[in-house]
């Protein structure tokens, strides 16, 4: 996404363009990799210094609640971020805390009316084990 697409996509999203805002965003919209807000507001900050721990927080809950970046919640472990493009699920190691995406599949709805009152936005998956680096060094300890 370029420059002039990430500040239509704020601006159409009912949010300032700010110098802070646009660099959280640009820096999601490069790296995949799902980073803490700690290592956000540090690569922002070795490109530009102006940016506070509050402001970057800020910023990325001013994103989350607009719908362009997706909070990732790691149990026991900071949150991580990521901005949203193509659809996708996540998969969590439980050893190393690594956040995979992972290929979209349709989820399959709630009954109607199992959830009460509540309005439904969105269905996602989240696998949970241990990722490729880390299963290896699982079986290898059980084998022992």
């Amino acid at each position: 996404m370029d420059a002039e697409a990430i500040k239509r996509a704020l601006e159409g999203s009912g949010l300032r363009c700010t110098p802070q805002r646009y660099a959280v965003m640009a820096y999601l919209m490069e790296h995949n990799r799902h980073p803490t807000a700690a290592e956000i507001l540090e690569a922002v900050n070795r490109l530009d210094p102006r940016s506070s721990r509050a402001t970057t927080y800020n910023n990325l809950r001013d994103l989350v609640r607009a719908g362009l970046v997706r909070e990732v919640a790691v149990e026991g472990r900071a949150a991580r971020f990521d901005a949203k493009g193509m659809r996708h699920h996540h998969f969590i190691c439980d050893r190393c805390g690594e956040v995979e995406d992972i290929e979209w599949c349709e989820v399959p709805r709630p009954a109607s009316g199992s959830l009460g009152k509540r309005i439904l936005r969105e269905c996602e998956l989240i696998f949970r084990g241990l990722c490729a680096k880390c299963a290896p060094r699982s079986t290898s300890r059980s084998v022992s």
